[in-house]
């Protein structure tokens, strides 16, 4: 969104960059747009705007995603990942998810991994959410899982699925095919009926 040439002191007293910012806001709320959402918290976060200013975004962007993953659950519709605001959705969704996970949370992190594989209409998601599920219940913790199974070194900016981890260090289809016992045992535990269009590869 920004380059690194941007004078950020500058741009704090910009009034048309400051009007700009409050125009985007009222829209966001407006429409209960989350992708104008994260627009919103990627300028602020740029010019280092206040805590409490922030963590009000943070709040917005959550409560809106969680009000949606109850709608559709309770449609039974799974998430497009070609919809810009399903996108950003399942983006709010997966960063709690990652929360959970590396604040321990075991339990929570199983089930929004498990909720969003089975929600999402694109096969690498899925597959990717399958790993991180996998990983959370063979009791690997989140340090481990970024230091041994993700492979954060691979990143495509112009990917729409850039904000997911989708990238790993070991042969996702074999590791997949190894756990389907597992895998199995999970969907059995929470079952998701969920209607989306063929998977996306």
């Amino acid at each position: 969104m920004y380059n690194d040439e941007i004078d950020i002191e500058a741009l704090k007293e910009n009034r048309e960059f400051l009007a700009n910012l409050v125009l985007l806001e009222e829209e966001m709320r407006e429409q209960k747009s989350l992708q104008k959402g994260y627009q919103l918290l990627d300028a602020l976060l740029l010019i280092a705007s206040d805590e409490e200013k922030i963590n009000e975004l943070f709040t917005f962007i959550i409560k809106e995603a969680f009000d949606r993953l109850a709608e559709r659950l309770s449609q039974q519709k799974g998430f497009e990942m070609l919809s810009d605001e399903d996108l950003f959705t399942v983006r709010a969704i997966y960063e709690h998810a990652i929360e959970r996970y590396s604040e321990h949370d075991m339990k929570g992190a199983k089930e929004f991994f498990l909720i969003l594989n089975a929600m999402v209409d694109d096969a690498r998601l899925k597959d990717a959410m399958m790993v991180h599920l996998l990983s959370v219940m063979q009791g690997l913790d989140f340090d481990t899982f970024i230091e041994e199974v993700a492979d954060t070194s691979r990143y495509d900016e112009h990917d729409r699925l850039a904000y997911f981890l989708l990238f790993f260090k070991i042969d996702t289809e074999k590791f997949l095919a190894e756990h389907i016992a597992l895998a199995d045992k999970a969907k059995e535990e929470m079952k998701i009926s969920i209607k989306h269009k063929k998977p996306k590869e």
